[in-house]
């Protein structure tokens, strides 16, 4: 490999590895998974970096790189489980009182649980709009997709979000009661 190269890798590797790390994290919900992806979208972009032409910026080309290295692993894993249970470890605990870290950590868990049911296209649009904080032009840039699709998926996603996160409101006011 070419020594500039290599040291381009490096640049764009430092700048943009957490976000991507981060990105696939919150996609997969496994720590061992997401760092095998990210290794997997440096790889093919070693691979791609000499056909790059700077129309995009590279952090959204990266990710475009990554949503499909994302949809590959899903793949991949024929339709099972994408989160796991431990995933919430990997996230920072709120400073505060105890009860109201357990409140926080429960009601991630059910965001958590939520996603993983939502539709792959959904959850990725979800993910890059309301964890990420991308923008509408930013996402449908990363997706490659138009902005309208960005804006109706993330739509409807945020209502089946609801609806699930209500139902299991529901369940767990019920449970509350029948002990």
């Amino acid at each position: 490999m070419p020594e500039d190269l290599a040291e381009r890798i490096g640049l764009i590797y430092e700048a943009h590895y957490d976000d991507i790390y981060y990105f696939l994290l919150y996609f997969t919900g496994r720590q061992e998974d997401a760092e095998d992806m990210v290794q997997e979208v440096f790889s093919r972009l070693l691979k791609i970096l000499p056909r790059y032409d700077g129309r995009v910026a590279m952090k959204t080309w990266l990710f475009s790189i990554a949503k499909h290295v994302a949809i590959d692993h899903y793949r991949k894993q024929k339709w099972q489980r994408l989160f796991s249970d431990n995933w919430l470890a990997l996230m920072k605990s709120t400073e505060g009182l105890p009860e109201t870290e357990l409140e926080t950590k429960e009601e991630m868990h059910s965001i958590q649980r939520a996603l993983q049911k939502l539709k792959p296209d959904q959850r990725i649009i979800v993910i890059l709009r309301y964890i990420k904080e991308y923008s509408v032009k930013e996402t449908a840039e990363i997706l490659a997709i138009p902005e309208t699709k960005v804006r109706v998926d993330c739509h409807r996603g945020l209502k089946a979000l609801q609806k699930i996160l209500g139902n299991a409101c529901e369940e767990r006011i019920a449970n509350e009661f029948a002990r």
